[in-house]
């Protein structure tokens, strides 16, 4: 088996943790402790997390908010959908990310960072959320493991109560808030509803062959 290769790492904000970047051969990953939290041979679901949202605004020139980058699957996805008209907010929180990005994974990223369509922050998604300013048509969050956190317990409060008000508050009526996890929480579809959302869950597999790991995505409407 070919080894691993540390080739950057980070410290999370705000959390202490360290985020790792391996190389693997040709193939990418982000870990956490022993987590393996992102890998670049696994896109599938981040795709899907673009993808089945603007399948359901049936929109070619969304304002969209990207909490996140990762290792861009879901900005890449949603450039490839949509038209010049876009305009896409992408908060990082960590700016290694970006760095990493920019750097040994350029070739990755495929230059989706100096796409004119997309702004990138280096700041924690919940304070967009929150900042007075136009309303999204989709806020699509995929900044842990889920909505039970893992990389930073601040971010948890993204999936309260108040949370979800805040996020429901920057959305247009009917746009969407899409939420990425790793595995099911029937107490979150729930938290979902009361909020004022009406909530399709879906399972999605890891790999965009349909094959891996199944995730959750949970589009919730504004009502």
């Amino acid at each position: 088996m070919t080894p691993r290769e540390l080739i950057g790492s980070a410290r999370v904000p705000g959390g202490g943790e360290e985020l790792r970047l391996f190389r693997r051969g040709s193939d990418f990953i982000i870990a956490l402790d022993r987590n393996e939290l992102m890998n670049s041979r696994m896109s599938g679901s981040e795709e899907a997390l673009a993808t089945m949202t603007i399948e359901r605004l049936g929109q070619d020139a969304p304002r969209l908010l990207i909490g996140g980058y990762g290792m861009g699957f879901t900005l890449r996805a949603a450039l490839a959908r949509l038209g010049p008209g876009a305009e896409l907010v992408v908060a990082e929180l960590v700016p290694e990310i970006i760095d990493w990005a920019r750097g040994p994974m350029a070739e990755l990223a495929a230059g989706c960072l100096d796409d004119p369509r997309v702004r990138v922050l280096e700041i924690d998604v919940g304070t967009v959320i929150v900042e007075p300013g136009k309303p999204f048509d989709a806020i699509l969050l995929d900044v842990d493991n889920g909505p039970d956190g893992l990389t930073r317990l601040a971010n948890d409060r993204l999936y309260t109560r108040a949370g979800l008000a805040a996020a429901r508050q920057a959305l247009k009526p009917g746009g969407i808030l899409a939420v990425w996890s790793a595995a099911p929480d029937p107490a979150f579809t729930r938290r979902l509803g009361g909020a004022g959302f009406d909530v399709d869950e879906v399972v999605v597999r890891a790999r965009s062959n349909g094959k891996g790991p199944r995730h959750v995505i949970w589009f919730a409407r504004r009502r």
